[in-house]
């Protein structure tokens, strides 16, 4: 597993349900993030279940979790984490080694060398030069590339996120409004709550206004920075700070009370594409007052609430009920925690030699397409992009 996003781990518990009964290998520091994820990922779907089973709006009779805490729970027992750098042997003749990513605590790419082939998966590379995570490692050697290509066919706005986030802040906060930010509960709520700390330092930011993180597993992800500190940049003092800038809100009490204060406030809330959790509440509760702002601070998955609103929607169905959003809509990709398209190049040109052939994958078909053919291009590599159950022969 080379990070913890629920798009990478979150089919684990199901695998291991259904008769999965092998290791899953992975850092130390993605598997306590797991662990934050797929418990919270069950809860949530349990959750969910149970309330449309009560209001009756799930065409499913009953509605049913793909997935409980449990079955996290045992998924996460076959875990067996592994240092950064350590060759170590999975068996049939397998070597893997992890190298870090950057993107988010405890991410990595992984290198497989196997029946005399070196296979290298990017994961999700992460960018250069970020306040809170190290670069993606360079990789020398491999037969065998494996890349991502989420921003394959963009580049990130340069602009300073600290600028962009204030001017959202004080326009918001100026008409009286709320700053509803959804939040990857991993990564992104770490870079966020960093910037505002900086702008709080700086004396930019009014004091007096009140910043809510709230996601019992963004605070629990947020608190893991100060137990893995070899893998961001933050020294520990630093770390404690950003970690103490907001009020954290773990009780469903306290998010009822922030959905029902009119009051101006900042509130960081999970999940970061609006898919489910605690946001889903507030986005009913904010999302129709023009005073408000709701602020999309990374990719948005082609289906999701927050794809709708970044292309113009007004109109999400939460809970099984239509919202009219009204609220003023900023979607800023310079505080995303991918790698673009430049940065994807700069990772694959670290490589000494060719390889034999490249892999684009985890991609649109578009962002996918255009990497692959900057990549032969720019590079001379032989690249594809894999279609749906193709098999290659390595």
């Amino acid at each position: 597993l080379t990070h913890a996003h629920l798009d990478h781990s979150g089919y684990l518990p199901k695998m291991v349900r259904d008769g999965f009964e092998g290791p899953i290998y992975s850092t130390d520091g993605t598997r306590d993030v797991a662990e934050l994820i797929l418990r919270d990922s069950a809860h949530i779907q349990e959750n969910d279940a149970a309330f449309l089973n009560r209001i009756g709006k799930s065409k499913h009779k009953p509605a049913l979790p793909l997935y409980t805490e449990a079955d996290a729970l045992r998924a996460i027992g076959a875990f067996e984490t592994r240092e950064f750098g350590e060759t170590f042997d999975i068996g049939h003749g397998a070597t893997v080694r992890f190298r870090r990513a950057g993107h988010i605590l405890g991410a990595a790419t992984v290198e497989l060398h196997w029946g005399g082939r070196r296979i290298v998966l990017s994961g999700d590379l992460g960018r250069y030069d970020d306040p809170l995570m190290p670069d993606p490692e360079p990789v020398p050697h491999a037969d065998h590339v494996v890349v991502e290509s989420t921003y394959g066919d963009r580049l990130h706005d340069r602009t300073d996120p600290a600028a962009e986030l204030l001017a959202v802040a004080e326009r918001t906060l100026q008409r009286g409004g709320t700053l509803l930010v959804p939040a990857f509960a991993v990564g992104r709520t770490q870079s966020l709550l960093h910037w505002f700390w900086t702008l709080r330092r700086d004396g930019l930011l009014d004091p007096s206004v009140p910043i809510y993180l709230d996601s019992p597993m963004a605070i629990n992800a947020t608190e893991l920075l100060l137990h893995h500190p070899d893998d961001h940049r933050l020294d520990p003092d630093l770390a404690r700070k950003v970690c103490g800038i907001a009020t954290y809100t773990r009780d469903p009490e306290e998010s009822m009370r922030i959905s029902a204060d009119r009051k101006p406030k900042i509130v960081l809330s999970a999940s970061g594409m609006a898919t489910g959790g605690r946001i889903l509440h507030h986005l009913k509760a904010f999302g129709p007052d023009r005073r408000n702002t709701v602020l999309l601070a990374g990719y948005q998955s082609v289906g999701t609430r927050g794809r709708t609103l970044q292309e113009g929607g007004r109109d999400v169905k939460i809970f099984g009920e239509w919202v009219h959003v009204q609220a003023e809509i900023v979607s800023l990709q310079s505080l995303s925690a991918h790698g673009d398209a430049d940065e994807l190049m700069r990772w694959l040109g670290g490589f000494t030699a060719p390889p034999r052939q490249a892999y684009v994958v985890h991609g649109e078909p578009q962002a996918s397409e255009t990497l692959r053919a900057r990549i032969g291009r720019e590079l001379g590599w032989q690249a594809v992009v894999p279609r749906q159950h193709q098999v290659f022969g390595l």
